[in-house]
This record gives C-alpha cells, sequence and structure tokens, in this order.
C-alpha cells in the first residue's frame, strides 16, 4: 500500500461528528429543510460544521433561497450565492470573503453527487433517436380532424415556413431588438420573476442548474406586440372558443418560451384539459407523453376534496429522463420524439408531457378550446373532485374495490367506506428513493391490478369521466377550485356567450354547459317556475343561464327568473328574504329609487318532495312550513315580520365570518329546495355588453346615474334591529373558534346594535386574514401580506368615527345606511336613444322607450345608451356607504379617477363626518381612504386582485399606505353634503 493509500484510509467520516442529532436525517432531507430558512441563517448556520458548510453553499440551495425572496427583475450575478447576497444588500467586502470556497475531505454524498451531476450533465453526449410519434406534412383540416385531434399527438412539418420568425428568432437577433424588454420566468415558485432579455441570454450563458430558469411568458404580446407580427396561428388550428371572451377574460393561452440545454417543463397535463400546439423555432426539444389517465413514474397527483384542486409532484424534466426513465420497461416507456426547428407537435387534451430542452431552443405555443376537448373543458370546470382525479390518475384515482361499480355504471357514494381518498395528504404513489431495488419499483407500479386494469380498460371518453362527476352538487354555490384556468363569473360569461353567438353547435354547448354548470337540473326548476306562474315557454335563445353572478338566471320574455342557491339553502333565504324587504321599505316611502329598480312579480320557494317538485308562494313575511321543517328559522323570529330580512341577515353572516371555510354554509348541502323571485325585464342591455361602445358623455352620465341612485339608497330608512335577537346572536358569536381562541373583540354596550354586529363581523374577519389573503393568491404581493395586521385596526369602532363623550358615553358618528354592496357591470342596465336626463325626478318614463332590442338587438356603435337600472338586490347589507364604492369605482369604472369624481358630485352625500375632533384629526382615521382601504383587505371577494390588476405598478408596493394612497387617495378631498 502507497502513502496516498494509507493516507486515504486513514481518513475518517466526518459526517456523524459535524451533524450531531441530525446525522440520522439523509442528505436530500437536510437540504430540503435548509429550503425553509433565510439566506442570513443560511449563511449562519454554514459556520456551524465542516459538513453543514458544505450542504449550505450548494448552488441549487441559494437558487431556491433567491427565487423566494426576489421582488421584481431578476439580474444573475454568476451564481445563485452572489446573486442571493446582492438581494440582501450585503456589503462588498463579505461577498469576496463568501466566494472563496473551503474544501474538506471525510463526506461524501451520494445526494450531493446525482444533483451536481446533473447540474453539468452535457446533453450532446446522448443518443436520442426521432422517437415514434408520427411525422406528418401537407395534412388536411378533415384529415386532421378525424385522424389525431382529441386522438392522440403528431409532428407536423411545413405550417412555419411562411412566418418571419422562422428567419428573425434567433438568440442574437432577439437580444438586439428586445434585450431591454423583462420577460416572465418559469420557475418552481409563486412568485411572479422577470428578466431583461439580456440579463437572461447572460444567465445562459453561465448558469449550471439542474432545472434551469427559461422564458415563459404569457404576456409577451403585451411586452413586445410585433413578435405576434412573427407568426400566425396554423390552419389546423384555426377553431378556438375562447375567442368569444375579452381580452382580460379569457384565460392565458399563448407563451414564447426560450430555454437553454437541460431546461424544460416536468410533466403536466395542460390546464383546463386543453389541446396544445408548439412550433419549434431554433433548437432540439425532447418530447415523452403518455396517454389521459396513465399517471408517469415518479409522478404524484394530489386532488384536494374540498374545491378540487389538482396538483402534481413530479422531478425535473432532467432528472426524470435520468433517474426514472431508465427503470421503464419498453411496454411501460412513453411515447416519444425529438422535435427540430420548423416542427409543430400538436398535444391532445388531458395528455401528460414532459419537455427537455436539449440544446438552447426559441418556440412559440398556444393552447385552445375546440369542438372537440370542449366538452372535457367544461368537465374540469365543474366543482367536485373525484372527476378531475379520474381525468387525470385514471383508475390509479380509484381503490380497486370500487372499479366493479365503474363497470357497472355506477359511482360510489361519498359517503361509502370505498370512496376514494384524494386529499392532499394522500399520494397515490412514492417517488422511488434512489437506492432501493428498481425491479421491485418497477413490479409494483407496472404490474399491479389497478395499472393492468388501465392499460385495459380505462376509457377517455366523456360519458365515462362524467359518471364520476356529482351531479347533486349547487354548482354555482360550490368552492371554485382555485387551479382551474378561469374564474366562475368567467366561465358562466364564457358559455352564455357561446349560446348566443354559436347557434349552430348548440347541442354541444348544452353538453358542456350540463357539466359545467349543471344546466339541464337549473332549466328542469325553471319549466316548474314558468308552468306554476303561467309563464310563456322559453325560446332557444332562452335556455341558458344568463349573466356572471352567482345564482341561476333565466330571461323569459317580459320576465326574469332568478333561482337562490349562493351558499346553500339558509344564506339563499336570507338573501331573497332581504330582497323582498327592501322592495318593502322602498314603496313605502315612495323613494324615487322605485323607479329604477326592477318591479317584482312572483317570488317562493321550489322544493323536491318524494321526487315531485312543489312550488310555495311567500313574500319574505312569516316561514313556510317546508322551511320550519328544513331547520334553518332564525332565532326569535316573528310570523308577522321579515324573519330573514337585513339584520337577521347580518347576524348570520357575522356568525359564519368566524368559521372555518369547510364549517361555513352549513346548509349547503340541501340540495332539493331553492327560494326564486320573478321580476319585470328590463329593455335595453346591462353595461358589460356596453362597455367599449359607450362615448365619454354616456360614461360620465352613468356615473352621476350612479351617484345619485345611491344617494337615494343610502337615504332609504332602515329597519329597526331586534337588540333581544341581537343578544342571542352575540352568545354564538363568541363561541371559541378552530383553534380553540375566544374572540378577542370585547362587546361594547354603548354600541349602537346595528354597528355592534358590523364590527364584530370585521373583527372575526380580521382574525384569519393573512391565510385568507394567501388563499386569493397571485397578484397580491407577499410583502404586503406580511404587514397586514399592522395596518388593520385593533378597535373596528375607529371605523365607524366612534369617539367617548364628556359622559364617557361611546358615541357614533357615521351614519348607517342600506348598501346593495355589489352595483358591477352586469348589474347596471341602460336604455338606448334616450331623448332626456334619465336623472332624478318623473324622467324615468323618458328612459323606459322600448328599444325592441330585448336584450338581444346588435348594439350601433353610433347608439347614445342611457342608464336605467339597478339590478341584483340579492347582496343587499346595511352598513357604512363607503362600501359601496369599491365595486363601482374598480369594476364599473375600472380605476378612472375622473368617473369617480363625477359619481361624487352626484352623490353629495357625507362619507366620514366631522362632529368630533377626534374623527376629524390628522390620524389615519380620518382619511376616507383608509377607510376605503380597509373594506378592500377584509372583503369577502378577491378586491387586491382587482386593484392589483388595475395598478399593476403597485405590486411593487412596500406598504399599505402606498396601495391606499394611490387608489382611493382622491377621496380624501371629499367633504360631502347632508
Amino acid at each position: 500500500m502507497d502513502n496516498s493509500q494509507l493516507q486515504s484510509s486513514q481518513i475518517r467520516d466526518r459526517r456523524q461528528e459535524a451533524l450531531g442529532y441530525l446525522n440520522v436525517l439523509p442528505d436530500e432531507l437536510v437540504c430540503a429543510i435548509l429550503e425553509y430558512l433565510t439566506p442570513r441563517d443560511v449563511a449562519r448556520l454554514s459556520c456551524v460544521s465542516s459538513v453543514m458548510y458544505i450542504l449550505c453553499n450548494e448552488e441549487p440551495l441559494w437558487m431556491s433561497l433567491c427565487l423566494k425572496r426576489v421582488d421584481g427583475p431578476l439580474q444573475y450575478e454568476g451564481s445563485w450565492k452572489k446573486t442571493a447576497l446582492n438581494l440582501e444588500n450585503v456589503p462588498a467586502e463579505y461577498k469576496e470573503r463568501c466566494g472563496k470556497q473551503l474544501h474538506f475531505d471525510g463526506f461524501n454524498s451520494l445526494f450531493l453527487y446525482r444533483r451536481l451531476y446533473r447540474c453539468n450533465v452535457a446533453l450532446h453526449e446522448f443518443s436520442f433517436d426521432f422517437g415514434n410519434v408520427e411525422r406528418k406534412k401537407g395534412l388536411s383540416s378533415e384529415e386532421f380532424f378525424h385522424q389525431y385531434d382529441g386522438t392522440k399527438p403528431v409532428l407536423l412539418n411545413g405550417l412555419a415556413d411562411d412566418w418571419p420568425a422562422r428567419n428573425t428568432w434567433t438568440i442574437d437577433q432577439l437580444s438586439m431588438k428586445y434585450g431591454d424588454k423583462a420577460f416572465r420566468i418559469s420557475q418552481r415558485s409563486s412568485r411572479k420573476v422577470s428578466m431583461k432579455f439580456k440579463d437572461y441570454v447572460s444567465y445562459m450563458k453561465f448558469q449550471h442548474d439542474e432545472d434551469p430558469l427559461y422564458i415563459f411568458d404569457d404576456k409577451f404580446g403585451e411586452t413586445a406586440p410585433s413578435l405576434l407580427k412573427d407568426y400566425s396561428v396554423p390552419h389546423l388550428f384555426q377553431e378556438d372558443f375562447f375567442e368569444v371572451l375579452d381580452k382580460e377574460q379569457r384565460p392565458p393561452y399563448r407563451w414564447l418560451i426560450i430555454g437553454p440545454e437541460r431546461s424544460g417543463a416536468s410533466w403536466h397535463v395542460d390546464p383546463a384539459l386543453t389541446s396544445a400546439w408548439n412550433t419549434l423555432l431554433c433548437g432540439r426539444k425532447r418530447w415523452a407523453l403518455y396517454p389521459p389517465g396513465r399517471v408517469p413514474m415518479g409522478v404524484t397527483v394530489h386532488v384536494n376534496e374540498e374545491d378540487g384542486d389538482v396538483n402534481v409532484d413530479t422531478p425535473s424534466s432532467l432528472q426524470w429522463w435520468l433517474d426514472f426513465y431508465p427503470l421503464l420497461s419498453d411496454e411501460d416507456k412513453p411515447i416519444e420524439c425529438t422535435q427540430l426547428p420548423g416542427e409543430t407537435i400538436f398535444v391532445p387534451s388531458g395528455w401528460w408531457h414532459c419537455v427537455l430542452n436539449l440544446e438552447t431552443t426559441i418556440a412559440v405555443t398556444q393552447n385552445f378550446a375546440n369542438s372537440k376537448n370542449f366538452e372535457y373543458v367544461c368537465l374540469d370546470m365543474a366543482p367536485g373532485y373525484r372527476h378531475k382525479g379520474i381525468c387525470r390518475a385514471g383508475f390509479l384515482a380509484v381503490v380497486e374495490d370500487s372499479l366493479q361499480n365503474v363497470e357497472k355504471n355506477e359511482v360510489n357514494d361519498e359517503d361509502d367506506p370505498s370512496y376514494p381518498d384524494l386529499t392532499r395528504k394522500e399520494k397515490r404513489a412514492r417517488i422511488q428513493e434512489l437506492g432501493e431495488d428498481p425491479e421491485q419499483e418497477t413490479a409494483s407500479h407496472g404490474d399491479s391490478k389497478i395499472y393492468e386494469l388501465w392499460k385495459q380498460d380505462f376509457s377517455y371518453d366523456i360519458k365515462f369521466l362524467g359518471m364520476f362527476l356529482d351531479k347533486e352538487k349547487d354548482h354555482y354555490s360550490s368552492l371554485w377550485s382555485p387551479g382551474n384556468s378561469i374564474g366562475q363569473r368567467e366561465m358562466r360569461e364564457w358559455l352564455y356567450k357561446l349560446w348566443i353567438r354559436k347557434p349552430g353547435i348548440r347541442e354541444l354547448i348544452w353538453k358542456g354547459a350540463c357539466l359545467a354548470l349543471n344546466a339541464e337540473k337549473w332549466f328542469i326548476c325553471l319549466e316548474e317556475i314558468r308552468a306554476f306562474h303561467n309563464l310563456p315557454p322559453p325560446t332557444d335563445d332562452e335556455k341558458l343561464p344568463v349573466g356572471t353572478g352567482s345564482n341561476p338566471v333565466f330571461l323569459l320574455a317580459d320576465q326574469v327568473v332568478k333561482i337562490f342557491v349562493e351558499g346553500g339553502l339558509e344564506a339563499s333565504m336570507y338573501g331573497l328574504g332581504t330582497e323582498l324587504e327592501f322592495y318593502s321599505v322602498l314603496h313605502k316611502v315612495n323613494s324615487p329609487l322605485k323607479n329604477h329598480v326592477p318591479e317584482i312579480l312572483a317570488s317562493g320557494i321550489l322544493y323536491v318532495e318524494n321526487g315531485t317538485y312543489k312550488i310555495v308562494p311567500w313574500d319574505g313575511k312569516g316561514v313556510p312550513n317546508v322551511i320550519g321543517k328544513s331547520k334553518v328559522i332564525p332565532v326569535n323570529c316573528k310570523e308577522n315580520d321579515f324573519p330573514f330580512g337585513v339584520w337577521a341577515k347580518k347576524q348570520y353572516e357575522c356568525i359564519q365570518a368566524g368559521l372555518p371555510i369547510n364549517e361555513q354554509n352549513n346548509s349547503a348541502g340541501c340540495t332539493k329546495m331553492w327560494p326564486f323571485i320573478i321580476t319585470k325585464r328590463c329593455k335595453g342591455k346591462i353595461f358589460a355588453e356596453l362597455r367599449d361602445r359607450l362615448s365619454w358623455e354616456d360614461a360620465l352620465n352613468l356615473a352621476s346615474f350612479l351617484g345619485e341612485q345611491l344617494r337615494n339608497l343610502h337615504l332609504l330608512p332602515y329597519p329597526s334591529i331586534d337588540k333581544s335577537t341581537f343578544s342571542d346572536t352575540k352568545q354564538k358569536m363568541e363561541l371559541p373558534f378552530a383553534n380553540g381562541s375566544m374572540e378577542e373583540t370585547p362587546y361594547k354596550s354603548d354600541i349602537p346594535s346595528e354597528w355592534e354586529v358590523f364590527i364584530r363581523t370585521l373583527s372575526r374577519k380580521k382574525k384569519d386574514i393573512k391565510s385568507h389573503l394567501r388563499n386569493w393568491g397571485d397578484p397580491i404581493p407577499e410583502t404586503l401580506i406580511q404587514k397586514v395586521h399592522e395596518y388593520i385596526p385593533d378597535d373596528f369602532t375607529m371605523l365607524v368615527d366612534s369617539y367617548q363623550n364628556e359622559n364617557y358615553v361611546r358615541k357614533i358618528c357615521k351614519p348607517c345606511s342600506w348598501i346593495h354592496s355589489d352595483i358591477m357591470d352586469d348589474n347596471v342596465h341602460m336604455e338606448p336613444n334616450c331623448v332626456s336626463s334619465c336623472l332624478g325626478g318623473n324622467s324615468a318614463d323618458a328612459c323606459l322607450m322600448d328599444s325592441g332590442s330585448n336584450g338581444y338587438k346588435d348594439v350601433r356603435y353610433d347608439e347614445s345608451w342611457c342608464p336605467s337600472h339597478i339590478l341584483d338586490f340579492s347582496d343587499l347589507s346595511v352598513g357604512d356607504r363607503i362600501y359601496d364604492l369599491i365595486p363601482i369605482y374598480l369594476d364599473i369604472f375600472r380605476g378612472d379617477s375622473s368617473l369617480l369624481t363625477q359619481f361624487l358630485e352626484s352623490y353629495n352625500l357625507p362619507l366620514l363626518t366631522s362632529e368630533h375632533e377626534s374623527v376629524k384629526s390628522s390620524n389615519k382615521f380620518g382619511r376616507l381612504s383608509y377607510h376605503a382601504m380597509c373594506y378592500c383587505i377584509l372583503h369577502e371577494e378577491n378586491i387586491l386582485g382587482a386593484i392589483f390588476s388595475i395598478w399593476k405598478e403597485l405590486r411593487m408596493a412596500n406598504s399599505w399606505e402606498e396601495v391606499e394612497l394611490a387608489v382611493w387617495g382622491q377621496l380624501n378631498d371629499y367633504k360631502g353634503i347632508s
């Protein structure tokens, strides 16, 4: 034995001594834990021991730390540690010291070695054949439709031959033209990271990352509009049903993709089960694909049983190719191909695919919904979770015992012990640990009974998949999956626009609407209501619910039928009850507002008893027997009163605000009973259909109309509150929260009861505000979420102008008012050819001219439109007048300060009183903008998402005050006249 061998044999293993008790943890787990620390804590931890120094100086770790903290455009500094230190503003002398690496012997890690190998592997040394995906050239639209669309992938040649991008989309040319443009970067983080193109090119040259950043930008058309002129959608993919949506409503659908060697997209199914085409302009890409329902080895599908949100745990593209692909038998390998410049690959709906860039590549891709995948897209949007798991994981999403029921076309009930558990806590298959016997893993994955059943019997057929849909759900009131490509409002508008604009394919649209909206169920309800009240039968145009609201609404000739389902039976009863009480007050005082709200023709409750539909008329007074049996009667209700009126509703909402989401709306499961209302149909069109066609004069007229009608609403007397009823409710509100803590806000007996329920509701909302905002997600900045408790007051009485008088009695200066709380672009109606002002007095008669459009006539661009009605009072409440400004300013005015000024001039009521010095002081409670901003944060809807979408620059804001003054600062100059 020579000296070097002798010295090597004497080197001790320093791992146990250097890690102490952490020695029992595998290296990959220790590295995963380190990612949860801050960069400064990792730097400190690296000084603890030699092994900690090695683990804490890994570039993949610093890449993760950096991407979690970057806020705004990223500039790579040559290494991820240097980049992170730069973001931390570390002095230059410490950066130089950190750049000098220490070296230690006596430590070996297979995990770190494999990761180091993946970070430096050169893919040109590997052999990749052309694969087994069919290649076609000159394919006709008919051939593509019948042979490939919705069926199997295909590589197409010749579709991009005439594109300017074939010659101009190179790294050098794009750098010259767009070097200073910032593009979005794809990375495993919820943050939106961007890089200037020239900085990204520099990053590509120096990086040695296992999963390199790559440009994956769905807004490249807005960033560099001229890029859109360099290509066109191939003729085979022209049909796209999402085109009927406005640009801001349609889901992301086109992406610019640029990435270096080793980058790529890990295993996934495209959003909303859409299909996609991808054209490569530069470089080579390796594709792997599996048919729908066949989960690739090493991938785990999680489905949340509350909202159906689907999450996928998957190794990086490179790791899968290196570590998992070699373990597959020939029969279990994916469909593969190497895509070359100029080729377009088509990926059908629901297909799993994984992409690895073999060299620097530039590509463009678009997703689309067409007649082949439309039903699948609608199914993906439907509430529930069983069908979502089946669509992605096939039979692997269900237990073996339930497969027999599938063969009998039966679907397991939720209460059945064999009902599939697809929560995020349960994993379909664990990822193989390195070092385990690959043959054993292959057997457990590839030869299991379920896996073999998939090969033989699994059918990606809409009728089969639809069997797993919970058709008893009230789709309007069920939780919406945040992973859905568009929101509920956009989905409803999408289906209705398709129904009106594409009458030739209504049979297909109806099938999709039955999946996404349960349209057949609501149409049956409509027919029962129509027959009971002798309404005319619906035309073909009128069979689908209209609007984007949370309840099914049908237009029938001169009537509007609305079925209340939002929040379940109890919430629906409060919605209708409050609306009926409001109409009673409106006519009792003969308010001019009554000329601008639809006339009520009938109201009642539809229910199913022993399989038969029945209807009970109800005017809001008393409690019908069928409701009494359902056990949703408010406490201390009086038969001659409005038991489901506004104060009972407010107390119900206050109790609900303090409960976890899964405990709220406990009557939502009662799907056999629905309140409804029939109103007179307004002539003309809703503002949402006219927004882009109104003249500036019409827009100003609308702002003045809303100001005057809101003034009329806020001056209405509201019903007196029953303090004994509130006292009983107070005890319910003080029950412990789910975490065991008691409500902290004390009961203040000197505060008027109408304000106390309002204040308590805000207090209960604040308790969980951080997680609430995180659930909304992008684009709300995390830095602001962290500061939200510092910004929102602890004492909400200050938001209602509270002070103590000389006798130490608490007084409230701010007036309490009826508030609509939901005046949005689909709740304002307008009529054409208004010959006189529509504002006030008896001028409404002049505005009620029959345009003949009845809601469907094509709009002339030169036509003048006048506001006539405010619709949908089911969200009525009592509270702060400022609350009503939020939807008007953000949704109708889209943040236009001129329109807000016009509105306030017409409104002319005080929003903040100044009778007492403590109220009119210069602190934040004296700012109207502060009041409005607090209500935006505590709102039950994603108001902040709208704010950061309108004022995109505020995504970089460092404080809530900055957001407040930018959005609502104009209010601070408003005085109002009482």
